[in-house]
């Protein structure tokens, strides 16, 4: 029997692939994202289709309207600050002009924390690090945010769908 429940949205991993060109290192990020975790909040995963508008001449009680190209916004991650500096080398790797893009994984889980639905996105650029706010008055974890402006994001229905739509994106 299919459950229809929503899945609920705090279960969720996500993996960065640092070596886009090695196998081994790509399943190593996504064996990494299941025991590491680690994000607290992840934005961004949306698409749009722009609009071509066309008025006809002669034609005055309608414009015509045609799908173009598509648009993706950047995708935010947040997480704690701890130990891993990951995230800042990354952009600091673009800041010295010596970066690589990256691609990523994000995965939803279901309440026991199997994966259901994931997202890849390709070619990713860190384009903003924001470090944490530090106030000593607050109580608040520190959380450090990473935007990543990508070329294109894909819906895959399961984890195995996703790591095959992945490998042929970097073809492997």
């Amino acid at each position: 029997m299919i459950r229809l429940d929503p899945l609920p949205s705090f279960n969720f991993y996500i993996a960065l692939i640092e070596d886009a060109d090695n196998p081994l290192k790509t399943a190593a990020a996504v064996g990494q994202a299941f025991v590491l975790g680690g994000f607290s909040e992840a934005s961004g995963l949306e698409s749009e289709i722009q609009i071509q508008e066309y008025a006809a001449g002669g034609i005055n009680d309608r414009v015509f309207r045609f799908p173009g190209r598509a648009a993706y916004p950047n995708i935010t991650l947040s997480r704690g600050v701890g130990f891993s500096e990951d995230l800042y080398l990354w952009h600091e790797g673009f800041l010295k002009g010596e970066g690589k893009r990256r691609n990523g994984l994000i995965f939803l889980a279901n309440e026991r924390r199997v994966p259901i639905k994931a997202w890849t996105f390709e070619n990713g650029i860190p384009v903003k690090w924001s470090g944490p706010a530090l106030n000593a008055a607050s109580s608040a974890a520190a959380v450090e945010k990473l935007e990543i402006a990508h070329e294109k994001l894909t819906l895959t229905l399961s984890p195995g769908k996703a790591l095959g739509a992945l490998a042929g994106a970097i073809g492997i």
